[in-house]
């Protein structure tokens, strides 16, 4: 860009950009920026910034905010993202500082795919709205390479995948030899082999048969391998865990603290059978309660770089979808040899917490052991308990639990936790998978009990490590996995401010954002029709909680030291946290301080492939449950307002299906983004957000995975 012809004003203000590229300025303050507050000075400016926008070397996009044109900036304007897809085909890349996307027509999307890391060249800006329109330049690095889809013959040994939609935005070609016994009509999970020319398919092989495209086993695992989840392990992980002993030797026994006259409890879902953690509980002479939370010792059975382990580290996590539960650990370890069975001598990890009766930790110890859990509880059974409708040979130590778990609550909330609550579904199956029923799940004090142990033992063992570090001169030898979890997105809680508004709850964003504000905005809205929809765009508000060694706390549970210890069974990072505890007493394994860092991002991706494929399960059955319901009608609430039409929230289903807004067809209505609502051009018939509705279910579509509703209510 030559400056030789620009006048001194337009030279600040090239200036004063090139010091801010990817920031679009508001022309007030380049006002003050400059000094110039007299109108004489303004009309200079709007002057000197219209030569700049003709001469192309600035824009001014609408809110009259000004930045630099990257095309007369830059010789090569090259810049790296990732490459986001729509549903249309088009695509957006994603470059990290800048404040705005780059828009890639679908004619310019070269071989890019979903996710993948692409260099883009901007080629020139949206008359309007001023955004960066540009086009591929190469493929960076592949974001996945196995897909789901169904395969298809579309003339003799010529043989197409058609994708699943959320799978990729192209049809791949499959030479006969790598069907992998695969026929028409199936669903199948491929790979990527090759694709270097657009003008081309891209070539695949098939790796595994799904099932009969539309059938339940094969929706089900398409979810798994959208997500790049096996429901099977390899033969040899098989092996491995298949030669681990089921008995508990004496040696063993005997270098562990012998828990196993102790009474030790656990209380689970009912059809659960990986039984990670266990609790004992009793009230010391000074009245404190000595509380410990048992978990088990999988570290143990899986040594670290065994092939048992990689499987496990591979997956990260164990995924649960409404028919069934995708282990992380083969069968025989996660229900068996590890699983805290009732009635069977165990190996535990276990946290020791002497807890004040205000609800303080003033001692603790970590420590091996070997249990013997004297009973396993489902969370009902506790709570009849608890309520007083059955007696229990246990019952003293279930209400001490009750106590303590009650002291914690109002402890942990006075401190700075968001009380959160919404609603899930949960389906009733027949023996084909197919949903017959759906009931929105009830929370109840038994599953905050266990909930309120565990955090506080997740929250000891990050305390303990931090101790530690605290009394040894150099930090860096006890590197440490941390759950953590940051501030909110200030832009999307504004969002809900506005949301707020209109129904007349106002929600205080001034200052420093805090939990405090947060949860008297949730109390403002308990048991109104917003109460879901407030808590719902609230959860997407929050950071996305990670995995790393670097400590920045956990804003949503308002704890400065918090990691995940009491879920080695189906939770990889509390693998690696049990074996630093374990190094710090015994130099037994030890991690850097950068593999951390890299095990923590692995594990939180797959914690949020995982989270995915669960919902996605779940609208899949909702999905096919109203499949069966077209035709009948349904009282909804209002949850999402857009100028497309309104998304409603089945109430005794919690299910969310759209009406569009042709659809309303009694008149034409226009969208106000600042009220929520549509309403009605003659007849001034209101649609807002939180308003109580009728549909009627008109259409289901299992492969998008959508429900389509009309008003029942007109």
């Amino acid at each position: 860009m030559s400056k030789k012809n620009l006048s001194s004003l337009e030279k600040k203000i090239v200036k004063i950009l090139e010091s801010y590229p990817d920031a679009s300025i508001p022309i007030p303050i380049l006002l003050d920026a400059l000094s110039l507050s007299s109108k004489k000075g303004q009309k200079k400016l709007k002057q000197a910034i219209n030569r700049l926008k003709q001469l192309d070397i600035l824009r001014v996009s609408k809110g009259n905010l000004v930045r630099l044109n990257e095309l007369a900036v830059k010789e090569d304007p090259t810049l790296t993202g990732e490459l986001d897809v729509t549903q249309r085909g088009d695509g957006y890349v994603i470059v990290e500082g800048r404040d705005q996307d780059i828009k890639i027509p679908s004619r310019q999307m070269d071989t890019g795919l979903d996710g993948d890391i692409v260099s883009v060249k901007i080629t020139g800006y949206h008359k309007k709205t001023g955004q960066a329109i540009g086009k591929i330049d190469k493929i960076v690095k592949r974001a996945r390479t196995k897909f789901v889809g169904t395969l298809t013959e579309e003339a003799k040994n010529t043989y197409i995948i058609k994708p699943d939609q959320q799978s990729s935005r192209v049809d791949f070609f499959v030479s006969p030899d790598d069907l992998n016994g695969a026929k028409a009509g199936q669903k199948v999970s491929f790979s990527l082999i090759n694709w270097d020319d657009v003008r081309g398919y891209p070539q695949a092989k098939i790796d595994n048969i799904l099932g009969e495209a539309g059938s339940n086993e094969a929706n089900i695992l398409s979810i798994l391998a959208e997500k790049q989840f096996e429901a099977s392990f390899p033969a040899e992980v098989e092996d491995y865990s298949e030669k681990i002993p089921d008995t508990i030797s004496e040696k063993e026994i005997a270098r562990r603290n012998d828990m196993r006259d102790e009474v030790v409890l656990t209380i689970d879902p009912p059809d659960a059978q990986d039984f990670d953690d266990g609790l004992s509980i009793k009230v010391l002479n000074n009245g404190h309660y000595y509380l410990g939370v048992h978990i088990a010792d999988v570290t143990h059975y899986m040594p670290r770089g065994s092939v048992l382990d990689e499987e496990a580290y591979n997956r990260g996590t164990s995924v649960y979808l409404v028919d069934r539960v995708v282990p992380m650990l083969p069968e025989r370890l996660s229900n068996g040899v590890c699983s805290l069975r009732p009635n069977e001598d165990k190996l535990a990890y276990s946290c020791f917490m002497e807890i004040a009766p205000n609800g303080t930790v003033v001692d603790h110890k970590i420590e091996e052991t070997v249990i013997h859990s004297r009973q396993r509880f489902a969370y009902d059974d506790v709570q009849d308990i608890l309520d007083g409708k059955r007696n229990h040979p246990f019952e003293n130590q279930l209400k001490t639990l009750q106590t303590l778990a009650n002291i914690l609550l109002d402890k942990r909330f006075r401190e700075g936790s968001i009380k959160f609550e919404t609603p899930e579904p949960r389906f009733i199956l027949d023996d084909n998978g197919k949903p017959v029923d759906v009931i929105v799940k009830e929370r109840k004090f038994a599953h905050k009990l266990i909930e309120e142990c565990m955090l506080l033992a997740n929250k000891t063992v990050a305390r303990h490590v931090d101790d530690l570090r605290s009394n040894n001169k150099s930090k860096s030898d006890h590197p440490f996995l941390y759950r953590v979890h940051g501030e909110p997105d200030l832009e999307k809680l504004n969002n809900i401010k506005e949301t707020a508004k209109p129904l007349g709850i106002d929600f205080n964003l001034n200052g420093k954002i805090t939990a405090s504000k947060i949860n008297d905005l949730l109390s403002k809205v308990e048991d109104t029709s917003i109460e879901n929809i407030i808590n719902g765009l609230m959860l997407r508000s929050m950071s996305k909680a990670e995995y790393s060694p670097k400590n920045i706390g956990h804003f949503g549970l308002g704890f400065k030291d918090y990691a995940h210890f009491t879920s080695p069974i189906r939770r990889y990072p509390d693998v690696i946290v049990h074996r630093l505890l374990k190094r710090y007493t015994s130099g037994s394994a030890s991690y850097t301080y950068d593999q951390l860092i890299e095990s923590g991002e692995h594990c939180s991706e797959r914690e949020r492939y995982a989270v995915e494929a669960e919902r996605d399960s779940v609208k899949l059955k909702q999905v096919e449950y109203l499949s069966d319901k077209l035709g009948e009608t349904f009282k909804g609430t209002i949850s999402g307002v857009t100028e497309n039409g309104l998304y409603v929230i089945l109430d005794d289903i919690y299910c969310e299906g759209m009406i569009r807004v042709s659809d309303l067809g009694d008149d034409y209505y226009i969208f106000n983004p600042q009220l929520h609502c549509l309403t009605g051009r003659s007849k001034g018939k209101k649609y807002r957000l939180g308003d109580s509705v009728h549909a009627k279910v008109t259409r289901t579509d299992m492969g998008k995975r959508q429900i389509d509703l009309v008003p029942a209510d007109f």
